[in-house]
């Protein structure tokens, strides 16, 4: 007979294994209880009822009810709560109480504090996922007892200190993360003993030291990130013996020395990077025995010697950067083999010889740079067929040959750099023919006959450099098609006659060089149509009569050069206006009169130089013309060395003077004065009478369904957009919104404009929506804002009548594969600038500010110049200064602000949030999702891969390209931290946007 206690055992196990999980329960409650968050909804079910009643009740059970909680045999196992928004610590998690747990995941959340050494109690770790929060102070040596761990992840935090030898004892590990952290001193030998590691990351940390030799030990690695770092030393040799790793990052370190042959054995690595570094030697031609590899990137190190020809053999090479060494000899013709490379770049070598023929028999190159060498002869023919060409620099070297024959039609060509080399013949016609092509630079060669008028089909030009050759002809007029054009550069040629005035449409330029050439008539007025302009150079020239006073409007003008030419006249004061200017030169022209003395408020010049003109009277008390250039004018006077003082007038021919004035004065102006008096008078009462009538019209007018903003009568608008749609037929629907649907409708007064029309329960429910949408618009005027026609509100229908926008929203063209790429770096920096400058428009410029509320890559349209135009203020809302403004949450769910969530107070920095949002997505190409949360931590930001955030349907951005993205990357992400008052204004956004200049330099030597 079995005795009843043997019955009782099972009671008793459950019973024991119940209250162990209540227990466990419990200590959990307790940490939960230190969450400075405790209205957070996902832990809504972390409850407990009494322990004697818990058995009974199943809705509090951990094991199954708990949110990010499993249990195996009635013990909490795996505890995931990533990405849950706890604001808290460590300090009492519950590491004693859990004994059983196997994973746990705490990542992507708000922790602060250290890493407690009470984890090491956790024995029974398989994985551990700390990563992306904001714990502080040292690894704890603990985690060595760790021995069944398998994935330790604690990157994107804020750790300090150096990496415990312990972690050697967790002889388990097969991922090791440490990344974008603060992480110091060297890299323990200990690590070798980790045998079963495949994964080791300790990038964008301050490690310094050597790599150890121990490394070599890690048969298993297959991916090595050592970058970002301040390692110094050798390679060692003994990283041959990783036959297994696919990726060996150690790039932006202080490594130096050779590089080992014995990498050579790596035989399964995939990319190599040893960029920015101090390595010298040759480069071992063993490496051509890593046919898997995909990218090469040894550049800015101290390598010499050749390129090996052993690189023929790398036949999956599909990017080759070895820039800025010391290498020499010639570019080997074996790089012909290498079917799949798509990046070549050598820039700032001592390369010589002639390029190899059929360098782009592959069919795949698309960005090929070779500048600052020593290479010469003509460019091979093949060349002149390689349709893939994007990016492509042959600048600075001594290359020859007719420049006519060298080069064919690329339809995807961007950018090309033929200056300073000695390439003679004419301008051919084919660089009209392509068609993406955004900068053409042929400056400093030998280039003769006339500029071909075919390059003015190119209607994305940006860049054109075509200086220092032999040019004849005009300037020609199809050039005013090139309405995206920011530099213009064709000095020192023999371009003659007058400007065309079709060139007066290139109002985007920034730098206009026409100077050294035989220009002849006068300086066209609406050259102060340039508002863009920074610099303008007109010097030696023939350009006759007066300075037109309409340079005036150029207000951000740094740079003025008007001399060496034929002007007469006075200098105009309106050159007052240029407050930005530091460099003034009206040198050697037939100049009168005196120098204006409203010169005197332009405290920013810096180089002044007036000389050989007619020039009389006082100089300007300023610190510029204290040291100006004045040679050469016999009748200027003032305090400057080598002239006169001026002579002051006689007290009685001063009190005469003034006398003779003053009576002159009142004859004069007391009638004109009475006149204007009047005239103010009849002027208010009229627009008295008007305004009151207005605010009446309006009234009846918006009790009748209709207002009419513009000129245009809103019931013919109104009429006349219901029959150009078919009563909204959905064919002319071109988009969704969250208030309404937009139609594309095409009218005989406007041409083609946008309606919205509102859906009905909106008009129904937010009238006062509607009407503030309309009362916000109507005073915002801005080039970077769609402007609003008109609108009407009727019972059947609400609509806003909109400019027609032709390249649709951002969001749908950044979605789309082919319009993505068409969007290149410089245009995406353009947009984001064009969407800084709409905002800091709204919020500094109008009064009162306005707030958009929903700043989305939706909310973004593109015209046909790809200039940014911000949209949809169907839920903007005027502000008014220190008001409190809650209202209920609105936008769009990525891009808002996180204090909406508890606050909903809108304030102008909620845009700024969402700027910052926008701003990355279209740098990376797509919303960046929760890694926004990284971003937003500043501590990190530094230590983020560029490359994690670039789209990569477009190429690698150039040194100069990629600097501005970066500064932008940087400034996006200070609008993402958590304190609004931390955020950077609209307005400083837009400053420091301003001074950033995202165009390759004119000349790089």
């Amino acid at each position: 007979m079995v005795p009843r206690v043997f019955y009782l055992l099972p009671l008793l196990y459950h019973f024991t294994i119940t209250f162990a999980s209540i227990e466990e329960a419990a200590a959990l409650l307790k940490w939960k209880a230190t969450f400075q968050n405790q209205n957070n909804s996902l832990f809504a079910s972390w409850t407990l009822s009494h322990p004697a009643a818990a058995k009974n009740s199943s809705s509090h059970d951990p094991c199954r009810d708990w949110y990010g909680a499993n249990c195996f045999n009635g013990r909490i196992n795996k505890l995931n709560i990533s990405n849950s928004g706890v604001i808290g610590t460590l300090h009492d998690f519950p590491f004693s109480s859990l004994l059983f747990l196997e994973y746990v995941d705490l990542s992507m959340n708000n922790l602060s504090g250290p890493i407690p050494a009470e984890i090491g109690k956790l024995v029974n770790l398989v994985e551990v996922a700390l990563d992306t929060n904001q714990l502080t102070g040292h690894i704890p040596p603990e985690i060595g007892n760790l021995i069944n761990a398998k994935l330790f992840y604690a990157f994107s935090n804020e750790l300090a200190g150096s990496i415990p030898i312990e972690i050697g004892k967790m002889k388990s590990l097969e991922s090791l993360s440490l990344q974008r952290n603060n992480l110091s001193g060297s890299i323990p030998k200990h690590l070798g003993e980790l045998t079963k590691l495949k994964i080791l990351y300790l990038y964008s940390n301050q490690l310094s030291g050597p790599i150890p030799t121990e490394i070599g030990k890690l048969v298993n690695l297959v991916e090595v990130d050592l970058d970002t770092n301040k390692l110094t030393g050798h390679i060692p040799p003994e990283i041959g013996n990783l036959i297994n790793a696919k990726i060996f990052y150690a790039f932006s370190n202080e490594l130096s020395g050779p590089i080992p042959a014995e990498i050579g054995k790596m035989r399964s690595l995939v990319d190599l990077l040893f960029q920015r570094n101090n390595l010298s030697g040759p480069i071992p031609s063993e490496l051509g025995n890593l046919n898997n590899l995909n990218d090469l990137v040894l550049s800015e190190n101290q390598l010499t010697g050749s390129v090996p020809t052993t690189f023929g053999n790398l036949r999956n090479l599909q990017t080759l950067h070895l820039h800025t060494n010391k290498l020499s000899g010639s570019i080997p013709k074996e790089l012909a083999y290498l079917d799949n490379l798509r990046v070549l770049t050598m820039t700032k070598n001592q390369l010589s010889g002639h390029l190899p023929e059929h360098l782009c028999q592959g069919g795949k190159l698309e960005r090929f740079t070779v500048t600052s060498n020593k290479l010469t002869g003509p460019i091979p023919r093949s060349l002149s067929n390689c349709s893939s060409f994007k990016w492509v620099r042959f600048n600075n070297n001594s290359f020859i040959g007719n420049l006519s024959e060298a080069f064919g039609i690329y339809p995807e060509l961007q950018f090309i750099d033929l200056s300073d080399n000695n390439f003679h013949g004419e301008l051919s016609s084919n660089w009209g023919k392509c068609e993406n092509l955004i900068d053409l630079r042929v400056a400093r060669n030998n280039i003769s006959g006339s500029i071909p008028p075919e390059i003015g089909n190119v209607q994305g030009l940006l860049g054109l450099d075509l200086s220092s050759n032999h040019l004849l002809g005009q300037i020609p007029k199809e050039f005013g098609r090139l309405t995206s054009l920011v530099r213009l550069s064709v000095q020192n040629n023999n371009i003659s006659g007058n400007i065309y005035e079709e060139l007066g449409s290139l109002t985007k330029l920034e730098s206009l060089d026409l100077s050294d050439n035989r220009l002849n008539g006068s300086i066209p007025t609406w050259i102060g149509d340039f508002v863009r302009l920074f610099q303008l150079n007109l010097s030696n020239n023939k350009f006759g009569q007066k300075i037109p006073k309409e340079i005036g409007r150029i207000t951000h003008l740094t740079l003025l050069d008007l001399s060496h030419n034929l002007l007469d006249g006075e200098i105009p004061a309106e050159l007052a206006s240029l407050l930005d200017l530091s460099n003034l030169n009206l040198s050697h022209n037939g100049l009168s009169g005196r120098i204006p003395k409203e010169l005197e408020s332009l405290t920013g010049l810096l180089d002044v130089v007036l000389s050989y003109n007619d020039l009389e009277g006082p100089i300007p008390n300023n610190k510029a013309f204290m040291n100006a250039s004045l040679e050469g004018n016999k009748g200027l006077c003032g305090n400057v060395t080598g002239f006169q003082p001026c002579k002051k007038p006689s007290s009685v021919v001063k009190k005469h003077s003034i006398a003779k004035g003053r009576k002159l004065i009142l004859i004069t102006v007391l009638p004109v004065m009475g006149a204007l008096v009047l005239l103010c008078v009849f002027i208010g009462v009229l627009f008295m009478f008007n305004k009151r009538r207005r605010v009446k019209d309006v009234e009846r007018r918006d009790g009748d369904g209709w207002l009419s903003i513009s000129m245009l009568d809103g019931k013919a608008l109104y009429r006349d957009i219901l029959n150009a749609t078919e009563e909204f037929d959905a064919k002319f629907c071109i988009g969704q919104g969250g208030h309404g649907s937009v139609y594309k409708v095409n009218l005989p007064l406007l041409g083609d404009i946008a309606v919205k029309r509102l859906h009905s329960s909106f008009q129904n429910t937010h009238p006062k929506s509607f009407i503030n949408e309309v009362r916000a618009l109507t005073g915002i005027k801005h080039r970077n804002i769609v402007n609003l026609y008109g609108y009407c509100s009727k019972a059947q229908h609400s609509l806003l009548v909109y400019e027609y926008v032709e390249r649709g929203s951002l969001s749908s063209i950044l979605s789309n594969e082919v319009e993505s790429k068409k969007l290149d770096w410089l245009k995406r920096v353009n947009i984001i600038k064009g969407v800084a400058f709409a905002l800091s428009y709204m919020h500094h410029d109008c009064s009162p500010p306005v707030v958009h509320r929903d700043i989305s890559s939706s909310n973004v349209l593109v015209d046909s110049e790809y200039e940014a135009r911000v949209s949809d203020f169907g839920i903007a809302k005027l502000l008014k200064p220190n008001s409190s403004n809650c209202t209920a949450l609105a936008g769009t769910y990525g891009y808002v602000a996180p204090e909406l969530a508890y606050t909903m107070k809108v304030t102008e920095m909620c845009d700024v949030y969402s700027f910052g949002v926008l701003a990355l997505e279209i740098i990376k190409g797509k919303h960046l999702g929760e890694y926004i949360t990284v971003l937003a931590n500043s501590s990190t930001i530094d230590h983020v891969q560029l490359s994690d955030l670039l789209d990569e349907r477009l190429l690698y951005p150039e040194d100069e390209v990629k600097d501005v993205l970066v500064l932008i990357i940087k400034l996006a992400s200070s609008c993402l931290v958590e304190i609004p008052k931390s955020r950077p204004t609209m307005h400083f956004i837009c400053h420091r946007l301003s001074s950033m200049d995202a165009r390759p330099p004119t000349h790089v030597k």
